[in-house]
């Protein structure tokens, strides 16, 4: 069975950190692109960043400087460290998988594996 399991959210005060893992198992996902997105209520599901099989990296604009995507492909883990939080953050986190290996997406379509999430809540 593939899983892709989040951990490391929580609630923090502004201006603090929260590292993200998202662990893969059932297969490996280091030849495909990897994602970030976040969901807040009543919002859409949106990226924040993105790392391609080969360590390339994108970021949505208000996050730039501040969150860094990273990936141990031995570990099949990906990692997204967020610094300076801010409560406008606040949302469920989700890691995702590429359809297709070697490609890259910003859209959440073109994932097809998805973890459960992760609460990331940031008070003031």
């Amino acid at each position: 069975q593939v899983q892709l399991v989040e951990s490391g959210g929580g609630l923090v005060q502004a201006g603090g950190s929260l590292r993200l893992s998202c662990a893969a198992s059932g297969r490996t996902f280091s030849s495909n692109a990897m994602g970030w997105f976040r969901q807040a209520p009543g919002k859409e599901r949106e990226l924040v960043a993105t790392i391609t099989s080969g360590y390339n990296t994108y970021y949505t604009d208000s996050v730039k400087g501040r969150f860094t995507v990273s990936r141990d492909k031995a570990r099949d883990t990906v990692y997204l460290q967020m610094n300076s939080l801010k409560p406008d953050v606040t949302a469920v986190y989700h890691c995702a998988a590429a359809r297709s290996p070697f490609g890259a997406s910003l859209t959440p379509q073109g994932y097809g594996y998805w973890g459960q999430g992760t609460q990331v809540t940031v008070s003031s």
